[in-house]
């Protein structure tokens, strides 16, 4: 098989793993693109349509949740370097830009982005404990590959060049949106503008899919490609979502921008 020349041989427990993965990221990507959002940001309690329940749920202030949902998966990837202290030079890559990414997003979460409302207790608990399982399993399934032959085909340096574009595009467009929110009470949104917001109303989330097609490359284990295909296909459903917000908020929304791929999708 052509693809297992990228891979490391997958045991039954990768397989397993890696089938539930992709599974669960890809069909929450087609729930976005039926509408069925995700509530946090733009989607929490949308206008008047939520009901008594949504409203009496247990909420967070969005600063708050968003750094606590990615805390779990920067400690698991920071962990690993004591779980798993004498692996190789690809394990110690793959645990370093882990640690790297989600501690970026703690510190986006805590210091640059700017908020302006709530999330809810539970859908904050889904998206950590999916960051955090994920994170775990990819960093584990890693250690399964020790004493393994390495695949015939090595893509450790194109998964670095992939993690070193993606953290850079993602913080430098995550940097546009924060100084496009207004300073006062009321941070209303607009339309982005920079950047490649040009082309596409998320290029965070483009970014955001590099850094974890770099994680697979680095690693070149079953999960690790099944999980950044998965977080692909969420990604480009939930970029839909929001172009779709954004049409129906702003009449002036230029039509020619996409939703993540520029010209494409």
């Amino acid at each position: 098989m052509a693809l297992m020349k990228f891979l490391f041989p997958p045991s039954l427990f990768v397989t397993a793993t890696s089938l539930a993965s992709f599974t669960l990221m890809a069909s929450s990507g087609l729930s976005e693109l039926r509408g069925k959002n995700l509530e946090y940001s733009k989607f929490f309690n949308i206008g008047s349509k939520a009901s008594d329940v949504e409203k009496s749920k247990l909420k967070l202030p969005s600063r708050i949740a968003m750094a606590t949902l990615y805390t779990p998966a920067f400690l698991a990837g920071v962990s690993s370097f004591a779980i798993f202290p004498d692996e190789n030079l690809r394990f110690l890559l793959l645990k370093s830009t882990i640690s790297i990414h989600f501690f970026k997003r703690v510190l986006e979460s805590c210091f640059l982005h700017k908020y302006s409302g709530e999330m809810g207790l539970d859908t904050m608990m889904v998206i950590l404990s999916s960051y955090f399982i994920s994170s775990a399993l990819v960093i584990f399934n890693q250690h399964l590959t020790v004493g393994l032959p390495e695949p015939p085909i090595d893509l450790t340096n194109p998964g670095i060049l992939l993690f070193s574009i993606g953290i850079i595009g993602n913080f430098y467009h995550h940097y546009l949106l924060s100084k496009l929110r207004s300073q006062g009470p009321n941070k209303e949104y607009k339309i982005p503008k920079g950047g490649l917001f040009g082309f596409v109303i998320c290029p965070h989330y483009l970014f955001e899919v590099l850094v974890f097609w770099g994680f697979a490359f680095i690693s070149q284990t079953l999960f690790s490609f099944a999980y950044a295909m998965g977080t692909t296909f969420y990604l480009l459903g939930r970029s839909s979502a929001t172009r779709k917000w954004y049409l129906s908020k702003f009449e002036d929304f230029p039509m020619n921008v996409k939703a993540m791929i520029p010209f494409l999708f």
